[in-house]
């Protein structure tokens, strides 16, 4: 028990080291460099190294007792900043992905609805486009000839630049996890939100570790966002700190994108492999998995939805 403590310790210490301290210290170093430098001299090494080299001789920092104050103030400023990092992580998360952008503040659902429409408008065309050119191969098949694919496929690679399925939420990444949910009503009547709690408790661990690595990946790569917002503010003293907020919500973008295709396609494998599986649990017919078999898991696991309240002057009932 203690050797099992201690390991998952290390861990703890590992990801806390990980995920909020060493970015931070990275941000504090950032922040100080940008305060020393600032506009008129941003990449003079040698002021900063000067400017280092007297706040090291300050009799504050010149004991051990200083030092190790100095030391606790950074870790703790570092983890602070972290911490922020993971909350602000959190929106960006809920800003990417959208699921809920229905019950947003007014303003902000305005603009996720306008968005979403706009996003609709381009897809509808693109897909237009590819179904065209798919009936036009298919006609040629008719004809015993071959359509080149490559307009066809290009076709079909433009639809899916703006969303895989017909857009529901204003980004890519939202509508790339909502497409998932898509395809499983589609093809089997499946209820991805009601199915997917009970097909995790009995997919295999390795299922699990990769399904979670994913999501975990997604977190991550929202959380880049996160920095990038941090670190706009510094452009006020450097300008800088602009290129490197550039870069990292660029990089966000597209991590995020990557992650979320990858968790997506995850959820839907899984679903698509294991339904069987529920359904012999529950006792259903599994073979082969067909609408009839996913509208009846989704009837059977879905819950029950509350009686009607009952009249205003029914006896009061209960304990």
């Amino acid at each position: 028990m203690g050797g099992m403590l201690t390991e998952l310790g290390k861990k703890l210490a590992e990801r806390w080291l990980s995920l909020l301290v060493l970015p931070g210290a990275l941000y504090l170093a950032v922040a100080a460099t940008a305060y020393t430098l600032g506009h008129a001299r941003p990449f003079d090494l040698h002021l900063l190294t000067d400017q280092i080299t007297t706040g090291a001789k300050a009799p504050a920092v010149a004991t051990a007792g200083g030092q190790v104050v100095l030391l606790a103030a950074v870790l703790a400023g570092a983890a602070a900043v972290g911490l922020m990092a993971q909350s602000l992580g959190s929106l960006a998360e809920q800003l990417h992905l959208a699921a809920d952008w229905q019950t947003w503040p007014a303003v902000a659902r305005r603009v996720a609805g306008l968005a979403t429409k706009y996003r609709r408008r381009r897809w509808r065309t693109a897909s237009e486009d590819w179904h065209r050119l798919r009936q036009d191969a298919a006609t040629a098949r008719t004809r015993g000839t071959r359509a080149d694919p490559a307009a066809r496929h290009a076709a079909r690679a433009a639809m899916t630049r703006i969303s895989p399925e017909h857009p529901d939420r204003p980004g890519w990444s939202g509508d790339r996890i909502h497409a998932a949910a898509v395809r499983l009503e589609r093809d089997f009547h499946i209820d991805l939100a009601v199915l997917w709690p009970h097909v995790w408790l009995i997919l295999p661990d390795t299922v699990r570790t990769e399904i979670t690595a994913a999501r975990q990946t997604l977190a991550r790569a929202t959380t880049l966002t996160a920095w990038s917002l941090l670190y706009l503010p510094l452009a006020a003293w450097w300008w800088p700190a602009t290129a490197i907020t550039a870069v990292l919500a660029f990089t966000s973008w597209r991590r995020t994108r990557t992650a979320a295709d990858t968790y997506a396609t995850l959820l839907e494998a899984a679903t698509r492999l294991h339904a069987r599986d529920l359904a012999e649990h529950l006792g259903l017919d599994p073979c082969p998995l067909t609408q009839d078999v996913g509208d009846s898991l989704t009837r059977h696991l879905s819950p029950s939805p509350p009686p009607p309240p009952p009249p205003d002057n029914a006896p009061a009932t209960g304990v």
